[in-house]
């Protein structure tokens, strides 16, 4: 009997909002790499919904497979096998006009976030788009207490995690060429950050 597919409800419920800003900063875009594919559902979604981009998944190693199972049922020709991708390590060797993640900055270590955006500038284009969804903070606060809770469970999961400021993931951006276009409020006290990076 095959193994199950990899199923997140989150995935389901923020797909529909999230795919609303994708139809605008990504209207023109040819080619998307997704940081932290995770189930897969979210590259499958979007890949379909979306069927002028070359959308391609990327998680580290282990999620591999169940994101493979998700591609294999839905057979789209613009959605590629994925690819293998720790953001500590090195990169592939490719170029992108657009790069999308949701759910990892709160995920992975600090120093992990500080190496996805210094690694933008080598494999996103010059004009190119970085959306990112997830909860931050703001002034150091949290926009609910729901998010507090979280970021407390997040911390106690693994100390490396945690709910990020958006003033610090913004001069992030803004250290590897890249201006802020939209921060766009989403259900369940989340949002999606819109950058395009500038050219040289």
């Amino acid at each position: 009997m095959p193994e199950a597919k990899p199923h997140a409800e989150p995935c389901e419920r923020n797909k529909g909002p999230i795919l609303e800003v994708l139809r605008q900063y990504f209207a023109d875009r040819r080619r998307v790499l997704e940081i932290g594919s995770g189930t897969g559902q979210h590259a499958v979604h979007f890949a379909g919904a979306l069927p002028g981009l070359t959308w391609q998944p990327s998680d580290l190693e282990p999620n591999l497979a169940g994101i493979r199972r998700w591609i294999d049922e839905a057979r789209l020709l613009n959605l590629q096998p994925p690819i293998a991708l720790d953001v500590c390590d090195p990169w592939p060797d490719a170029q992108f006009d657009a790069v999308f993640t949701a759910n990892t900055l709160h995920i992975m270590s600090w120093a992990g976030v500080r190496a996805l955006f210094a690694a933008l500038p080598a494999i996103l284009e010059e004009g190119g788009v970085l959306a990112a969804y997830g909860p931050f903070k703001y002034g150091g606060g949290f926009t609910s207490a729901s998010n507090a809770a979280f970021d407390a469970w997040l911390k106690q999961r693994s100390s490396q995690s945690g709910i990020r400021d958006f003033e610090a993931v913004n001069a992030l951006a803004q250290s590897s060429g890249m201006t802020l276009l939209e921060d766009r409020p989403m259900p369940a006290n989340n949002r999606t950050l819109v950058w395009r990076r500038l050219g040289s």
